[in-house]
């Protein structure tokens, strides 16, 4: 009998305590990652032949790749997404620290 996973990915779980919009925008940027890769991977393959490559083929290679990044990026990803949100949030709360130090004047981290 075939086993089917229904859980869902453990980014997607640990995402749902970010900020929407943050992390909507950490899922963009991890498709265009991700885009890079993938049009890398189908620049390998030979497309030789009577119905092979031209302007059409390198549109479409082109646009499949992009599509399959976002949906990899949107369903879980690579995990880029999340760790870019946690930075961005550990860069913002460090900001705002040492903003109130300085009005404060208490120097110490």
């Amino acid at each position: 009998m075939p086993t089917t996973i229904t859980s869902q990915p453990s980014t997607q779980a640990a995402s749902q305590s970010y900020p929407p919009a943050l992390m909507k925008q950490a899922q963009g940027l991890e498709g265009l990652f991700l885009n890079t890769l993938t049009k890398e991977m189908f620049s390998s393959i030979q497309t030789d032949g009577p119905f092979g490559g031209g302007f059409g083929e390198q549109t479409w290679r082109g646009m499949q790749a992009e599509q399959m990044a976002n949906a990899i990026a949107q369903n879980g990803g690579i995990g880029l997404a999340e760790n870019i949100t946690r930075n961005l949030l550990d860069a913002q709360e460090a900001a705002q620290s040492q903003s109130t130090n300085n009005i404060t004047g208490n120097d110490s981290p």
